[in-house]
C-alpha cells in the first residue's frame, strides 16, 4: 500500500508538471501532436527511470560512503546526459520519423528539470532503491499524463473557433492552466 501511495502522488497529487510546473519546454513544445507526446512520456518516463536508479545506485556506493554527496548533482547531471544520448543514438537509427518528430526536445530530456529533480528527490527523502524505482515511474508516469493530456486537448482545439489573440501558446497556457486547477483538486488526498 506504501508503494501504490508513493505512485499515485507522483502521478497525480504532484505532477512535476501541473503541480509543481517543472518541465514545461518539453510541454509546450511537444504536446502538438499526439503521437510525438505519447512517445515523449515513453521516453521521459524511461530515462526518469533508468537515471534515477543508477543515481541511487551511484549515491548509494559511491558518493555517500566517500563523503562526496557535493558532487551529486554534478554526477547526476552526467548519468543523465548519457542516458539521453544513448536514447538519442537508438531512436536516430530504429525510428528516424519519430527522432524527426520529436527535434530539439529529445536533447532537452537532459536538462530537463523533471529528470534531474526526481534522483534529487529520492537522495533528499532518502528513498531505499524499490521506493526510488516506484517514485521514478511514477513521475514518469504523471508527466506522460499531463503531456498527453494537453496534446489532445491542442488537438481538439484545432477544430474549435479560438479567437486570433489566442492562438497557440495564448490559448496552450489557458489549458495547461485549466489542467493544472483539475490536478489541484487532487492536493491533500495522498500525502507524500
Amino acid at each position: 500500500m506504501e508503494y501504490f501511495t508513493l505512485f499515485m502522488s507522483a502521478v497525480i497529487v504532484n505532477n512535476f508538471v501541473l503541480t509543481r510546473f517543472l518541465g514545461l519546454c518539453i510541454f509546450f513544445g511537444v504536446s502538438k501532436n499526439l503521437n510525438a507526446s505519447v512517445g515523449m512520456g515513453m521516453a521521459v518516463t524511461s530515462v526518469m527511470t533508468l537515471s534515477s536508479l543508477l543515481a541511487w545506485v551511484v549515491y548509494t556506493y559511491v558518493l555517500a560512503p566517500l563523503g562526496l554527496t557535493f558532487l551529486t548533482t554534478v554526477v547526476f547531471v552526467i548519468l543523465i546526459a548519457s542516458f539521453v544520448q544513448l536514447l538519442e543514438t537508438i531512436i536516430k537509427k530504429q525510428a528516424p520519423a519519430l527522432y524527426n518528430m520529436w527535434g530539439i526536445y529529445l536533447l532537452l530530456i537532459a536538462t530537463n528539470c523533471i529528470v534531474l529533480s526526481v534522483p534529487l528527490l529520492n537522495v533528499e527523502s532518502s528513498f531505499g532503491f524499490m521506493k526510488s524505482l516506484v517514485f521514478a515511474v511514477g513521475s514518469g508516469a504523471g508527466f506522460a499524463l499531463a503531456i498527453v493530456l494537453m496534446a489532445s486537448l491542442r488537438e481538439k482545439l484545432r477544430l474549435a473557433d479560438v479567437p486570433k489573440p489566442l492562438e497557440g501558446l495564448g490559448i496552450a497556457f489557458i489549458l495547461a492552466g485549466m489542467l493544472a486547477l483539475s490536478f489541484l483538486g487532487f492536493s491533500g488526498m495522498i500525502a507524500l
